[in-house]
């Protein structure tokens, strides 16, 4: 099964990965700047996400085999490769496994570190859409309302919801086995695995997923990583300051 992607542009092969919970179209922005900019851009729904396939197995290690699988079927070789938060880590699993496919790699406010799983709400929340009963957006956006108060966050949600048919709405996530498989998307970098190419490691100033003490363990398996911060921006970096985000991505490329 190969991932569904959209490709914009063409060139060298830029291939994006969204975060948990997320989709190719969270990075259509960006992705038009870059494709405009002389670049093959590649934004990928991983499994159990967006467009792409479902499937009971979710770990960084079936989701880096999922890009493989993906660049091989394009004749990808030498790709310049960015994710962020989930996709920061399939792509940082990518690197390692795959050295030679990746000329450059950037990894967006995540570290190689192992998280405690913190997406429990947002899970909770979403279970709770019951669309046997639930017959538009607007209904939809008034049962999240009562558990996420986080506008930016309940509209990104919101970005799953798709029409199943004319009479019933749906998520394009698979829930149940992302909700099951929770503690995979926390799961660390395995110990001694080093990529080392040229990366760039970029932080949200407010955010607190990467912290200073990351760096020990961030240039441990990547030696030439060069870590820098976007400013007035949290978790979700390349939304909140989209210009300072490219530039720092420009500059780096």
């Amino acid at each position: 099964m190969i991932l569904h992607s959209q490709i914009l542009g063409s060139g060298k092969p830029f291939v994006i990965l969204h975060g948990f919970l997320g989709m190719s179209d969270n990075w259509k922005t960006l992705g038009t700047r870059w494709a405009e900019d002389g670049y093959e851009v590649h934004l990928l729904d991983q499994r159990n996400h967006g467009r792409s396939f479902h499937s009971d197995e979710f770990s960084y290690k079936v989701m880096a085999e999922d890009l493989k699988n993906y660049c091989d079927e394009h004749n990808l070789q030498n790709i310049i490769l960015l994710g962020h938060s989930m996709g920061g880590k399939v792509a940082m699993h990518f690197a390692v496994t795959y050295p030679k496919m990746v000329s450059k790699l950037i990894v967006a406010d995540i570290g190689p570190k192992a998280y405690p799983p913190h997406h429990q709400d947002i899970l909770k929340a979403l279970s709770k859409l019951d669309f046997s009963k639930i017959k538009s957006r607007g209904e939809a956006e008034d049962v999240l309302s009562e558990y996420i108060k986080d506008e930016g966050t309940k509209l990104f949600l919101l970005k799953n919801l798709y029409r199943k048919s004319k009479t019933e709405l749906g998520l394009r996530i698979n829930l149940p086995v992302l909700s099951e498989k929770i503690e995979e998307v926390g799961a660390a970098l395995p110990e001694n695995t080093i990529f080392k190419g040229d990366t760039l490691f970029l932080g949200g100033e407010k955010s607190g997923y990467i912290e200073p003490m990351d760096e020990i363990l961030i240039k441990k398996h990547f030696p030439k990583a060069k870590i820098d911060t976007i400013s007035n921006a949290g978790h979700w970096l390349h939304a909140e300051n989209p210009d300072e985000f490219y530039d720092n991505v420009m500059n780096f490329l």
